[in-house]
């Protein structure tokens, strides 16, 4: 994706010493399985929702948290840890996959931030969403991560990137 690539993480920005000294201690890759079972336990919740045919406004507060969860974590990895894995030379074509997954799963979530609960396919919608990262997860975790540990990466080092930058995008969030 051509934006991943034009975006770079603000050099100098205000850190969050509690978010950077936490990432000081993990590597990137532990930093963003933090953030696949967290969405996962909120796709189950959703799942639970669904099912028991709760009330629209708490799915869609429970769909939009997901969402918004979901495109900082897709921009926090196609501004920082894609590009580092490129010049790693961790494998292209899982890279140029997981960027086409983030545009889909995009596409997705403007489509469900854009539909009212009540909406025909709302709830199938979100349940797609979670396959799909679901899948996702599973070659990032199984097969990305794994190359990009075995790569020269500094991994600590763009931990705390990540995680700066995941909470300047937090902060800009509508909540």
């Amino acid at each position: 994706m051509a934006t991943a690539k034009k975006s770079t993480a603000k050099k100098g920005a205000a850190k969050k010493p509690a978010a950077s000294a936490r990432a000081a201690r993990t590597d990137a890759t532990v930093l963003l399985q933090r953030d696949h079972a967290e969405v996962k336990k909120l796709f189950r919740q959703y799942e639970k929702l669904a099912d028991a045919e709760a009330d629209g406004e708490e799915r869609q507060a429970l769909a939009m948290q997901i969402c918004q969860m979901l495109t900082v974590h897709a921009t926090i990895e196609e501004e920082i840890f894609y590009p580092a894995a490129r010049e790693a030379e961790v494998e292209e074509d899982l890279l140029d996959e997981a960027e086409v997954e983030h545009a889909s799963a995009k596409d997705l979530i403007a489509q469900i931030q854009s539909m009212s609960p009540d909406d025909e396919l709302y709830d199938a919608k979100v349940t797609v969403l979670g396959e799909y990262v679901d899948h996702h997860v599973q070659e990032e975790e199984g097969e990305m991560f794994p190359k990009c540990r075995r790569a020269k990466m500094d991994l600590a080092g763009l931990a705390e990137q990540l995680a700066e930058r995941k909470s300047e995008l937090m902060a800009e969030e509508p909540a």
